[in-house]
């Protein structure tokens, strides 16, 4: 969940506050947003540039996804305070404890080096006085997740070891979908150029559900929770899981309405995020 300020370019004053911002979202759709003419928006920035890739970018999204790795591993490790001193420094005897961690540690060490090497940001620096709010969900629902995951009274899923064998698979095939998809994106359009196209299927057949949805991206991380849900048979993950699939159908549909929009000829078979359903 992203949330901008949007300040006079003089004065520096804020102007407004805009929360829950997709991280995709042009700045032209920023403007829009704010009913204001392009003038009035900002002048020093143009309407195809791409929020993630702004200078506010990199520092919001290295400390979103740095507190959930942090602070799931501190419950893992039981360090002190958490649990019943006797459980100081323990680990679990299920061994589904461990893959969850391995799994929840993966997924955000993937997002930190996509940020860091696969998504492109401007230099620069960025207010901090909103960090907090920008943080309060990855960070709460990773606390709130890692504390049963990692409970001493844990007990592993109901059907054993075939259910967390196929939440495996599902989670890595997501997860190495979600991948494709953001370097077919990055690929879409080169360094500098200002032409917007129409994302396609590559020779990546991660890429080819391109065919039925316009944000596969969103679609692959629904599966990766959804897996990760699976396995840990845990209720917050199921409600982390659906929240983030309320949110991801929200900027889905904009963007599916963007692109709609913006090229006549795109293609009416796609759905935002779910393949014929949504």
């Amino acid at each position: 969940l992203k949330h901008v300020e949007i300040l006079d370019a003089k004065t520096k004053d804020k102007l407004c506050f805009l929360d829950k911002v997709e991280p995709n979202a042009t700045i032209g759709e920023i403007k829009s947003m704010l009913h204001k003419s392009p003038n009035e928006a900002g002048k020093s920035l143009k309407d195809e540039d791409v929020l993630q890739h702004l200078p506010v970018g990199t520092t919001v999204f290295l400390t979103e996804y740095a507190g959930p790795l942090l602070i799931y591993l501190m419950f893992y490790f039981r360090v002190p305070f958490i649990y019943a001193p006797k459980y100081d420094f323990t680990t679990s005897k299920h061994w589904v404890v461990h893959l969850a961690c391995m799994c929840h540690s993966f997924h955000y060490v993937k997002r930190l080096l996509e940020t860091l090497f696969v998504h492109r940001f401007s230099h620069g620096t960025m207010p901090l006085r909103n960090i907090f709010k920008n943080c309060t969900y990855y960070w709460g629902f990773a606390a709130w997740m890692a504390y049963y995951i990692n409970h001493p009274l844990y007990t592993p899923p109901i059907y054993g070891e075939q259910q967390i064998r196929l939440a495996l698979i599902v989670f890595l095939f997501c997860q190495i979908g979600n991948f494709s998809i953001h370097i077919a994106l990055r690929n879409l359009r080169p360094p500098g150029s200002k032409t917007r196209k129409i994302p396609y299927p590559t020779k990546n057949p991660f890429t080819w559900i391109f065919l039925l949805v316009s944000c596969p991206n969103y679609t692959y991380e629904l599966g990766s929770w959804l897996g990760f849900t699976l396995m840990t048979q845990c209720l917050p993950v199921a409600a982390f899981t659906l929240v983030g699939f309320i949110q991801m159908t929200v900027w889905a549909k904009g963007k599916h309405r963007s692109y709609l929009k913006e090229f006549r000829d795109y293609p009416t078979l796609r759905s935002p995020i779910l393949p014929f359903i949504l």
